[in-house]
């Protein structure tokens, strides 16, 4: 685990998470397809989440957390065919039903996941698998969590090269979460409460 974007594999050890009631693995820059670059914490962060699954602890990964939810329990993340940097619409995977609504979602990613096999996939796109669920371990590739503080800062560790090199506008991002924040506030809302009422806790709500 590290805290100096500049440093990747400058890492600390992992805590204990025993005894934790749900653990919320999220985004980060890197990523699994050079795990050369993060080899000092991320097979450790992976084992970890291995095993607080198979004790039945409740996960939500998001984005890379998502992804690396999907290769510790038997998946894998490689190098997306298709860039998704923007708001873009999900739907139900074929012959199951979208628990969270079809968005449109904030996507910024270069990776992808393929889902555990043993897992359900709920929703895609045409680029990618965008949500799945392993018993008490749901995995998106998407990003429900943000808002203009988010996009704001994200903005501000991209450069303007980087930004460039992938066809999108630093003007454009901003604007879109402006128009977009109210709507994925409350859809973020609805998701929270599907991941805690019916895949974490759901004994709780029916006692």
């Amino acid at each position: 685990m590290t805290t100096d974007y500049e440093q990747p594999n400058d890492a600390a050890d992992w805590p204990a998470v025993d005894g934790y009631d749900l653990i919320l693995p999220m985004g980060s820059v890197r990523s699994l397809t050079r795990k050369s670059e993060i080899d000092n914490w991320v097979y450790a962060e992976l084992d970890l989440l291995r095993r607080a699954h198979d004790a039945g602890t409740p996960l939500l990964g998001i984005c890379f957390g998502g992804q690396l939810l999907a290769e510790a329990l038997g998946g894998s993340v490689e190098l997306a065919p298709v860039t998704e940097i923007g708001w873009f619409e999900i739907e139900a995977a074929p012959g199951v039903d979208n628990p969270v609504g079809s968005g449109p979602w904030k996507e910024w990613h270069h990776d992808c996941f393929s889902a555990p096999t043993n897992a359900q996939v709920l929703a895609v796109n045409e680029n990618a698998t965008q949500l799945f669920r392993l018993d008490t371990t749901v995995g998106t590739q998407f990003h429900p969590e943000v808002d203009v503080t988010h996009i704001t800062a994200w903005l501000g560790a991209c450069d303007d090269e980087y930004l460039e090199s992938s066809g999108d506008s630093r003007d454009q991002i901003l604007a879109d979460i402006i128009e977009y924040e109210d709507h994925n506030i409350n859809q973020c809302h609805a998701f929270v409460d599907w991941f805690l009422d019916s895949v974490a806790f759901p004994q709780e709500l029916s006692s």
